[in-house]
């Protein structure tokens, strides 16, 4: 190993990611229904993420670091690149301005709270839980 590998580390090493969050993928118009559904058992959180923006992997790794609190919701991840119309129907479905990065807490089929950019804080969401 070089000198250079072994203070930068070697390109070809897969880095891994850890997370304290079980996220739900959020890939189809259809989920949004049981989101609402589920919602009026238990509060729901949805993380709307844009792969192409360093402040929403910023956020992301923020909250990711902050939220621990797996039993107390279910948080679904949106790659909203991905899945525009997903988010797309989020706004209009919960009446809230489209964001990149946003976090959104669903209770009782509305949304409650939503955030985005820097007043992402797992703290507040954790106190309208």
């Amino acid at each position: 190993m070089s000198i250079f590998n072994s203070l930068f580390g070697n390109s070809e090493e897969k880095k891994e990611t850890t997370s304290k969050i079980n996220w739900i993928p959020l890939t189809n118009l259809g989920q949004l229904n049981e989101i609402v559904a589920l919602s009026n058992e238990k509060p729901v959180a949805i993380f709307k993420h844009s792969t192409r923006c360093s402040v929403s992997r910023f956020a992301l790794k923020q909250f990711e670091n902050q939220f621990d609190s797996a039993d107390a919701t279910d948080t679904y991840f949106l790659d909203l690149i991905e899945y525009r119309d997903v988010s797309n129907e989020i706004a209009s479905r919960f009446q809230v301005v489209h964001q990149s990065p946003q976090l959104l807490l669903i209770k009782n089929g509305q949304s409650v709270y939503d955030a985005s950019h820097s007043d992402i804080d797992a703290e507040e969401l954790k106190g309208r839980m």
